[in-house]
């Protein structure tokens, strides 16, 4: 039995390495596996090669992220193909034999790459002149987008809309591409007011260039320009012209400045138009005598039509814009601020019964009831503190200062929560730098509660030596500038 399965395993390794003839040169089997393993070693390690250098050793070189893919890329490809030209040679495959072979080939397939040629040579060309680079935000095909990947054959490119999309490279050279942010990411856009005919030209210039400079994002530098653009149908057209730092955020500055140029408006009592038409009508008695008589068929005089509109009562509730007003460290925002506010927040929705939070979960958001109720008890000992309903706020402190909570909240019944977290009021607190000292003025009225806290912070090992101070505005004030980096 032995002696059968040793001459079965002889002929099997005869056949595995048994030379095949190809023309003058022959292979075998063995030779070939051994070829593909080496071809997948050499793969997997120029991969490893480009992570390292564009994730490791080019970032710490101070290298920007698209010298890191180019670089990479190319040093990756250029090691593969040494890599594989040295694996035929090691292996004992004829170099020469195979370029006789690739010749022959490609007579017959030459045709059906001459698109996966072309790419191949765009693609060195986008990695060696660098008009196209990794991070780069550009315009094509009616799309726009970031690069995210530049390939030897294709662009990975993401869209503002979080899909992405595979550019051959030859679309990317032969056809024109706009390039927002090829030396900087600065560009202009330009906002088309319509301002009503008798208005002050001037004081629409001034309300316009106003509204510019209170966006963060606009440029001092060119400097914001009013264009007068033309007399409309039914309005004064005008222009703002304003330089961005950040084009690929264009739809949110627009919408910003939208929201600021309304505001600025109303507030210097300007108007905006609406197309106005005049209506002349023809035998008019005869329009009127024709309402008149289906009034009385309905069963109605004219003299008294039902009303079945709604008519507002006093208890409609409150604009999410009072409720943040009433908390005490938004009371003098302006309208443009407390919407920012209302636009960096988000809804929060408990079914009842449902934990918002356990005390001693990290303290890193703030809430306002919107609707429903929530309870507010000590977990650990089943003690009930007290119901906040619609309009209550609570959380303040613990994302203020960054303390655990001290105790637990649930949902009586079906609650929408406002929640603004830490990295919202983060950027609150960076574009406000005084609203900063008004909190510290205001928590430090509660000095008992406040040293209650710090306390409670010592204990649990969670107060820097760097801030921990027996004043308590002084704790406060670098609490503060530590959570929020101000």
């Amino acid at each position: 039995m032995n002696e059968a399965f040793k001459r079965i395993a002889a002929q099997s390794l005869s056949w595995f390495t048994a030379p095949i003839p190809l023309g003058n040169y022959s292979v075998s089997i063995s030779a070939i596996l051994q070829l593909i393993i080496w071809v997948l070693i050499v793969v997997f390690l120029s991969s490893g090669l480009k992570k390292f250098l564009k994730y490791r050793l080019l970032v710490k070189l101070g290298i920007d992220e698209g010298n890191r893919e180019a670089m990479a890329t190319i040093i990756s490809y250029s090691s593969s193909l040494l890599g594989l030209i040295i694996v035929l040679q090691s292996t004992g495959f004829n170099l020469g034999s195979l370029l006789v072979i690739a010749g022959g080939l490609g007579v017959g397939i030459g045709f059906g790459l001459q698109e996966v040629t072309r790419n191949f040579i765009s693609g060195l060309t986008l990695l060696i002149e660098r008009k196209l680079k990794v991070g780069d935000f550009i315009e094509f095909d009616g799309m726009s987008g970031y690069v995210q990947e530049v390939s030897l054959r294709s662009t990975l490119i993401r869209t503002r809309d979080g899909g992405d999309v595979v550019v051959p490279n030859s679309k990317l050279v032969e056809n024109k591409v706009l390039n927002w942010s090829y030396d900087s990411f600065h560009a202009r856009i330009q906002i088309p007011v319509g301002i009503a005919y008798n208005s002050d030209t001037v004081l629409v210039t001034e309300t316009l260039l106003n509204a510019a400079y209170m966006e963060p994002a606009v440029l001092h530098d060119p400097p914001p320009k009013v264009m007068f653009k033309n007399f409309g149908d039914n309005a004064l057209n005008f222009e703002l012209w304003v330089w961005v730092n950040r084009i690929d955020r264009e739809p949110f500055i627009r919408s910003s400045l939208n929201f600021i140029i309304e505001h600025n408006l109303r507030q210097n009592h300007i108007k905006i138009p609406f197309p106005q038409r005049d209506l002349w009508i023809r035998n008019g008695e005869d329009f009127s005598r024709l309402g008149r008589k289906k009034i009385y068929q309905n069963g109605h005089s004219p003299e008294r039509i039902p009303d079945t509109g709604t008519v507002a009562t006093s208890s409609d509730p409150l604009t999410l814009k009072n409720l943040l007003r009433q908390v005490t460290y938004f009371q003098n925002f302006t309208d443009l601020e407390l919407r920012k506010l209302i636009e960096i927040g988000h809804r929060t929705r408990l079914y009842p019964s449902q934990f918002l939070f356990h005390e001693g979960d990290p303290g890193d958001a703030f809430y306002i009831v919107l609707s429903g109720s929530v309870e507010v008890f000590v977990e650990k000992i089943n003690k009930h503190l007290t119901n906040l309903a619609a309009g209550k706020f609570f959380g303040e402190l613990s994302l203020m200062l960054g303390i655990p909570r001290t105790a637990s909240v649930r949902a009586l019944e079906e609650t929408i929560l406002f929640t603004i977290h830490h990295k919202a009021f983060q950027s609150i607190l960076q574009e406000h730098p005084e609203l900063a000292e008004e909190i510290v003025q205001e928590l430090c009225k509660h000095q008992e509660e406040l040293a209650q806290r710090q306390q409670q912070l010592r204990t649990m090992g969670l107060l820097d030596s760097t801030e921990d101070d027996k004043n308590p505005v002084v704790w406060v004030r670098k609490r503060l500038q530590n959570l929020f980096g101000l």
